[in-house]
């Protein structure tokens, strides 16, 4: 069922995974080189964010201690030099919405992928797929260049270093010897201003309108990299317009607009997002955790604490329905664990049964990738057909007869369909963009049919 004829153009955030895996020699030579006692002075202060090496490695020790996954913002881009030194990375991988997409995409081996991100270091580059496009202009023309032929000298670089720990290393501080008591990673990711900008550059921006006849649909993601103030004295505000210039032209060329949601911890830049941007496009892409997040911008607090709370799929489908009627887009698409659901209007042309349909390409597609860690080929998307729905399917499906008693569900198309959830994942980074992926193109297929 994969969609082979049709294009879709992706932006805007693609950055580098770098993975360490850390061993007992590594922790405790990073360790040696400070003192044990500013070590734990600074543990106690509990940096929030990393600026220089110390607040790294007292915050990666506060992780193994606990044995919890972590994560801290980078904020000094200099320090990029004392990470490439001090450590070897056992991989690098692309990371990023639109980064994750373009490549799933290509794998599918679908008409035409075009990739754009605003900053293109060769080292981001050469991580996309052989096939991926990349808008470039030269001598006044807009032309679609091999992504890995178009990078840019001199472009900032965005690395989110991921360290996997595991249950058991033991290692030094001072006097007390410490045994990780639980396997997991800590992640250091890039939040420098300089890689902060989510937009289309200006030698690229009027030339939207062309890039819009050459596909069916366009997925934007990355706004949650925004920042509220720039040293320039450009703010979200300034940026969050250009993006929406930017959604408004392809909807002139009937281009169908798919955004990828994520998580956004300063709730005056989630409100922005919220109210500057999904209005403005067809489809959004959520998680559990992310209705009750809008929900709370909304108004509806009661009900966000009540997901929040209880995590109940009636009270997830109620918050679902609340924020496609404030927000008026076409449909809602909600990625969890378990389960997967549409939400859309009675009046949307697809049936209940294609819905369900879009929404088991983007499980199976999932479920491929988590098995063999990356999408090669169309024929990749069968190994996903291959793995078991989810161990709590029935009971997923017992919770949606007992919502549809209970709610009024009669404007709306509800669709509920539990997930296939491979149990040794080979790869967990980035499921539920490949879901979102997949389920916006065949969401594509069958309008394209009516």
């Amino acid at each position: 069922m994969i969609p082979e004829h049709l294009s879709i153009y992706t932006a805007y955030n693609a950055n580098i995974d770098a993975i360490v895996k850390l061993n007992q020699e590594t922790i405790q030579n990073l360790i040696n080189a400070f003192d044990p006692d500013e070590v734990k002075r600074r543990i106690e202060e509990y940096p929030r964010e990393i600026n220089e090496p110390i607040d790294f490695v007292a915050r990666l020790v506060h992780t193994l201690k606990l044995g919890k996954p972590a994560a801290v913002p980078l904020v000094n881009e200099k320090m990029n030099e004392w990470f490439d030194k001090t450590f070897r990375y056992e991989e690098e991988r692309l990371g990023g919405q639109a980064g994750i997409i373009a490549n799933t995409l290509a794998g599918l081996k679908i008409r035409k992928v075009i990739a754009y991100t605003p900053f293109l270091p060769k080292r981001l580059a050469e991580l996309f797929k052989k096939g991926v496009l990349y808008p470039v202009v030269e001598n006044g023309e807009l032309q679609f260049k091999p992504i890995q032929e178009a990078y840019r000298e001199g472009d900032p670089l965005k690395i989110n270093r991921i360290f996997e720990f595991r249950k058991g290393l033991k290692f030094k501080l001072g006097d007390e010897t410490i045994e990780i008591p639980n396997s997991g990673r800590f992640i250091v990711s890039a939040r420098f201003e300089s890689i902060s900008r989510i937009e289309t550059r200006e030698d690229i921006k009027p030339f939207l309108g062309e890039i819009g006849k050459e596909v069916d649909g366009a997925i934007f993601s990355g706004y949650q990299g925004l920042r509220t103030k720039y040293s320039d004295g450009k703010d979200a505000n300034y940026y969050l317009r250009r993006a929406k210039e930017d959604i408004i032209e392809f909807k002139e060329k009937d281009v169908k607009i798919h955004v990828e949601f994520a998580s956004v911890q300063d709730r005056k830049l989630r409100k922005k997002i919220i109210t500057n941007i999904l209005p403005f496009v067809d489809s959004v892409g959520i998680d559990e955790a992310e209705i009750a997040q809008i929900l709370s911008v909304l108004g509806y607090r009661e009900l966000a604490d009540r997901i929040f709370t209880y995590n109940r799929l009636e009270d997830s489908i109620l918050g679902g329905m609340i924020i496609l009627d404030e927000l008026n887009f076409e449909i809602l698409q909600v990625h969890t664990t378990y389960y997967l659901m549409y939400i859309t209007h009675r009046d949307n042309p697809l049936s209940e049964e294609e819905l369900a349909k879009s929404l088991e390409f983007g499980t199976t597609l999932a479920a491929a990738r988590a098995s063999l860690g990356d999408i090669r080929g169309p024929d990749d998307y069968k190994v996903g057909l291959k793995v078991p729905f989810n161990e709590r399917s029935e009971y997923v499906k017992l919770r949606f007869e007992e919502a549809k008693s209970r709610l009024r569900m009669r404007e709306y198309k509800v669709v509920v369909i539990p997930t296939r959830l491979v149990q040794n994942p080979v790869l967990t980074v980035g499921l539920g963009d490949t879901i979102s992926a997949g389920a916006f193109l065949t969401y594509l297929e069958f309008l394209k049919r009516h």
